[in-house]
């Protein structure tokens, strides 16, 4: 491993969880009388929540808050994607050190005691701890200084997490899911 800090984001890096959140999105959606393609949801879902909400059904308040609940229910059963155990056990083997940095609330903190990954992490942020969302580098540089990092690879599936690293002065990795997290990283 190259780096002795990784710094990861969960949806779509860690967790494969844009299917399951599509899925959701499209029954809350159909509770509201409105319909949509797998495709287009998907599809807005991995620009952000408030994109996919403000396109599909911006002038209704509910929404979030019933979507967001049924999107819980769909979480129960995580889905890790391809190689994740298998490179945070690896990083930690080898000295090294992981964080998470998600804008979900504290969910993502069940999501890895269901998944056994909450080991793998010296430090979990979640939005409950109030730092401004990426690409803003607030959360970055929060953990940059507690625990003095000098260099870290930032991980992520969307450009927001480039763009965050390297505000702050990291590597950053971009994924796709189309190879293992180990492949990519190691």
């Amino acid at each position: 491993m190259d780096y002795h800090d990784y710094i990861w984001d969960l949806g779509g890096t860690l967790l494969d969880n844009y299917e399951v959140s599509t899925q959701a999105f499209i029954a809350s959606l159909k509770k509201y009388g409105i319909e949509a393609s797998h495709d287009e949801v998907y599809v807005k879902l991995k620009e952000s929540t408030r994109e996919a909400v403000d396109f599909f059904i911006p002038n209704e308040e509910t929404f979030l808050h019933q979507y967001k609940m049924l999107e819980a229910e769909y979480l129960k059963q995580p889905v890790l994607c391809k190689g994740a155990r298998d490179v945070l056990a690896k990083i930690v083997a080898d000295g090294g050190r992981n964080f998470l940095i998600s804008h979900r609330n504290k969910l993502v903190l069940t999501i890895l005691e269901t998944t056994n990954l909450n080991s793998y992490f010296t430090e979990v942020v979640t939005s409950e701890n109030g730092f401004a969302r990426k690409p803003d580098p607030e959360s970055l540089l929060y953990l940059k200084e507690k625990y003095q990092m000098s260099s870290a690879l930032v991980i992520g599936d969307r450009d927001i997490d480039r763009q965050a690293g390297e505000a702050v002065g990291f590597a950053a990795l971009l994924v796709d899911n189309k190879k293992s997290l180990m492949e990519l990283v190691n």
